[in-house]
């Protein structure tokens, strides 16, 4: 009985299984095996997360911590009123190229009646846009590094209320660079960013610059609960 028993266990493996191997399986996008481990992450540690950007020593985001909260479910930034701010939200990441898209689940926390506005817009509603950022980057903008830093604007969430929110952005040519690029009108430096990726995320921002910064008029916070490449 358990040599039958065996063999019919065996039959009912997939081809090249053994017992200890999981069943289930996954689509996955054809990524490079060298960028695959960083890229499969999906519960944020909010440790390997900053919030910044920090150029030449100042830190843009002001009076905030320098990284989100851990908290159960996920991670937490806290937005604090004016005139502090809170403008990029990185960490480190493996080269983008061979990857499909970046997947963000967030929820916005905010007590009864605060809402979350653009600093350079006083007034205006915030905006949250998924990010990446090509290493050696020197934040100036200019000649070829205006395509070292790309937002996914077409995605961007453009009011932050309240509740539970998904965002997707296809890593197609529809993202935007600093000044006037676009993965359609620049492709070589679309392809340069995506193959040499050194952080990813989300911004804020509003007025004049998808990453210029949000403040709130009372206790607000986005609470981060997924964020991955596929």
């Amino acid at each position: 009985m358990i040599k039958w028993l065996t063999i019919l266990l065996a039959l009912a493996l997939p081809l090249g299984a053994s017992a200890h191997t999981p069943h289930r399986v996954r689509a996955k996008v054809a990524v490079p095996a060298q960028v695959a481990p960083s890229l499969a992450s999906r519960a944020p540690a909010a440790s390997a997360w900053d919030i910044g950007p920090t150029i030449e020593g100042r830190n843009y985001s002001e009076n905030t911590p320098p990284s989100p909260s851990q908290i159960r479910g996920g991670m937490a930034v806290d937005i604090p009123g004016a005139p502090g701010s809170v403008h990029y939200v990185t960490r480190a990441s493996a080269p983008l190229a061979g990857a499909h898209r970046i997947v963000m689940r967030y929820r916005i926390d905010l007590a009864p009646g605060a809402q979350i506005f653009a600093r350079t817009a006083p007034g205006h509603p915030g905006m949250l846009t998924l990010y990446f950022q090509r290493a050696g980057d020197t934040w100036s903008g200019n000649g070829r590094y205006e395509a070292y830093r790309w937002y996914a604007t077409f995605a961007t969430d453009h009011e932050l209320a309240a509740g539970e929110h998904t965002m997707v952005a296809p890593l197609d040519t529809r993202w935007t660079a600093v000044e006037r690029s676009s993965g359609a009108t620049n492709p070589e430096g679309f392809a340069a960013a995506l193959a040499e990726t050194d952080r990813i995320g989300f911004v804020l921002g509003g007025g004049d610059g998808y990453g210029h910064g949000v403040y709130a008029s009372g206790p607000a916070r986005i609470v981060v609960t997924d964020f991955h490449v596929e």
